[in-house]
C-alpha cells in the first residue's frame, strides 16, 4: 500500500517537473523570439526614421527647376517713338540779320544781285511781323494786300515802288532751313531767283520770317 503511494508520487513529480521544464523552455524560448523581433523591429523602425528624415529633408529644401526643351525667343524691345516737336514759333537764337544775309547768300549763289536795304521797306516788314506774331500763324498775306487801305500814313511807301512782293516763312530751324523753305515752295522761290528785285528787307522773330521786295 505505502509502495504504491510512493510510485504514484514520485510519478506526479516527475510528470510535474517535466512539465515546467518544458513550460519555462516555452516561456524562455518565446521570450527570446520576443527579444529577437523587439530588436529587428526596433532596429527597422530607426533606419526607416533615418530614411524618411533624409528624404523629407530632400523634399522640404532642395527644389529643382526644369530645364526647358526649348529656350523661348528674345522678347523685342518696345520701340521707342519720340515725339517729334515743331518748331513752329518757338524762340530761336537768329533773327532778320541772320535771315538777310543767308537770302543775299543764296541769291548770288543763283547768280542774281543781293538785295539792298530800304529803310522805308523795313517798315512794312516791321508792322507784318508784328502782326503774324500776334496771329499765331500765316495770314495767306491778307494783312499786306490791305496794309495801305488800313495804314494811309503808310500809302506812300507803296507808291514809291512799281512792284512790290511779300514773302512769309514759319518753322525754320536756322535760317538757310528757312531759305529751303522759300527755295521749295512754289511761287516763293522767286525771292532768291527773281534779278528784277533790286531792294528788300526782312524782319523774323521766333521762327517767324516776313521778307519783302521791291523794284
Amino acid at each position: 500500500m505505502n509502495m504504491g503511494i510512493k510510485f504514484n508520487l514520485r510519478k506526479t513529480a516527475d510528470i510535474l517537473a517535466k512539465t515546467l521544464l518544458l513550460s519555462a523552455t516555452l516561456v524562455f524560448m518565446v521570450f527570446f523570439i520576443s527579444l529577437i523581433y523587439f530588436l529587428g523591429y526596433l532596429n527597422g523602425y530607426t533606419s526607416e526614421g533615418e530614411s524618411e528624415g533624409v528624404t523629407n529633408s530632400s523634399t522640404s529644401y532642395l527644389v529643382i527647376t526644369p530645364v526647358p526643351t526649348e529656350v523661348p525667343a528674345a522678347t523685342s524691345k518696345p520701340k521707342v517713338v519720340t515725339e517729334k516737336k515743331s518748331t513752329y514759333g518757338m524762340s530761336v537764337d537768329w533773327g532778320g540779320p541772320q535771315l538777310w544775309e543767308a537770302v543775299n547768300k543764296r541769291r548770288t549763289e543763283f547768280g542774281v544781285n543781293p538785295l539792298r536795304l530800304r529803310e522805308e521797306i523795313c517798315t512794312l516788314a516791321s508792322i507784318r511781323l508784328n502782326e503774324l506774331l500776334t496771329l499765331g500763324k500765316l495770314d495767306a498775306h491778307q494783312g499786306f494786300t490791305n496794309l495801305a487801305e488800313r495804314r494811309p500814313d503808310l500809302k506812300w511807301i507803296f507808291d514809291e515802288f512799281a512792284v512790290m512782293a511779300e514773302f512769309l516763312a514759319v518753322g525754320g530751324k536756322t535760317p538757310q532751313e528757312t531759305v529751303g523753305l522759300w527755295e521749295n515752295t512754289l511761287g516763293h522761290k522767286q525771292l532768291l531767283t527773281g534779278g528784277e528785285y533790286v531792294w528788300g528787307c526782312i524782319y523774323s522773330q521766333s521762327t517767324f520770317a516776313v521778307a519783302i521786295t521791291a523794284y
